[in-house]
């Protein structure tokens, strides 16, 4: 039987650990971006200045050098390193699909299926952390823990 890595596929947790959250948003830093994606960061960001009019600030921005700090406090495993000569960029979810138009190839394909898999499944986990916190009958969020804790952890 295949992996997922045979097949192509990118694990649900190469991406989710790489999710950081930046004035209050989702998102993803250039260098950990390109190396899902399998090319150097400065290919990225040449695909962002090649298109600009994709890239409007609600999907890609630059770090202030404070959250570059929060950023790499957060994400140990991050490729982002406070010596570029560059300023940081990261990507929303947004700035990610609109990545994925731009870069083409059956490895970008497949960094896209796992980018949007990735969020969605975030999504759900927040949407049943909350409703699981609003639950306010014990017996019931006692039932929905032990439910939450056996779900799977990925695709």
């Amino acid at each position: 039987m295949e992996t997922k890595e045979e097949k192509g596929l990118i694990p649900f947790e190469d991406v989710e650990s790489k999710i950081a959250v930046i004035r209050k948003m989702e998102v993803i830093a250039d260098a950990d971006v390109a190396a899902l994606y399998g090319v150097e960061t400065r290919e990225v960001n040449q695909a962002v200045r090649n298109n600009l009019d994709k890239f409007p600030p609600d999907y890609v921005f630059e770090l202030s050098k404070s959250e570059l700090r929060d950023l790499m406090s957060k994400i140990l495993t991050s490729n982002v390193s406070p010596s570029n000569r560059k300023p940081t960029k990261v990507f929303t979810e947004k700035g990610l699909y609109m990545l994925a138009t731009v870069l083409k190839g059956e490895r970008a394909r497949a960094v896209t299926f796992a980018i949007i898999e990735t969020f969605a499944k975030v999504r759900e986990l927040k949407k049943d952390l909350l409703e699981l916190h609003a639950e306010k009958d014990k017996a019931k969020q006692a039932a929905r823990m032990q439910h939450f804790g056996e779900a799977p952890s990925g695709g």
